[in-house]
């Protein structure tokens, strides 16, 4: 697929680099190119463009930025992601220090940001994934005990469907939890996952879903 992806930080130039691995035609879009100059040496068979560029080009889209500006981003590209899967890998992380390794969020229990942003782009098909892991585990994690779980969750089934399909590329089980409310549960997985991490430098786990046996 042409696969864009929104942002410049390490969740993007990850998924960029890994997907274009995989055969993939990557675009990364990003306000300010230059930074990436050293980046996309290494990385030559992505392509660096604006935000508008890689939103046009795409079959796919990732929007891999800082949940503070993801709403910005969105409306920002507007209408060319409508009609298109748009994988949300954001967090609502506010700007304060986690307490006790607990990140603050600036959403409240009754809502998340995948919501906001599916109001704010309604033609668009907004599923959640790549929201609850760090960005060195993101493609092929090599994990004990086997593929871990993306939980995923979308209004649109054939955009889950799509998505779906790419995880497994890339080495994940997809758990489709539902709708676009299902973000309310799936972002905080992202609080979970950090706190080892702050409290004990802890960033190599993920998540599983383990079922009974029928």
């Amino acid at each position: 697929m042409k696969v864009g992806v929104l942002g410049s930080g390490d969740v993007a130039r990850t998924l960029a680099a890994g997907l274009t691995a995989h055969g993939h035609e990557v675009m990364l879009g990003t306000r300010d190119a230059a930074k990436l100059a050293e980046w996309q040496a290494q990385n030559a068979a992505v392509t660096v463009g604006t935000v508008e560029a890689t939103a046009a080009f795409a079959e796919l889209v990732i929007l891999a930025v800082k949940g503070t500006v993801a709403l910005a981003v969105v409306r920002q590209v507007g209408e060319a992601i409508a009609g298109k899967p748009v994988i949300d890998a954001c967090n609502p992380i506010a700007d304060a220090a986690p307490d006790h390794g607990v990140l603050h969020f600036f959403t409240g229990p009754g809502e998340s940001l995948m919501e906001m942003l599916q109001k704010a782009c309604p033609a668009a098909h907004f599923v959640k994934a790549f929201n609850s892991v760090g960005h060195a585990l993101m493609i092929d994690p090599e994990l004990e005990g086997g593929p871990p779980t993306m939980f995923v969750c979308g209004d649109d089934a054939t955009a889950k469907a799509t998505v779906s399909r790419l995880l497994g590329e890339v080495g994940w089980d997809a758990a489709d939890m539902g709708g676009v409310q299902a973000a309310r549960a799936i972002e905080p997985l992202c609080m979970l996952w950090c706190i080892p991490g702050f409290l004990r430098n802890d960033w190599v786990h993920a998540f599983k879903l383990l079922r009974a046996k029928a």
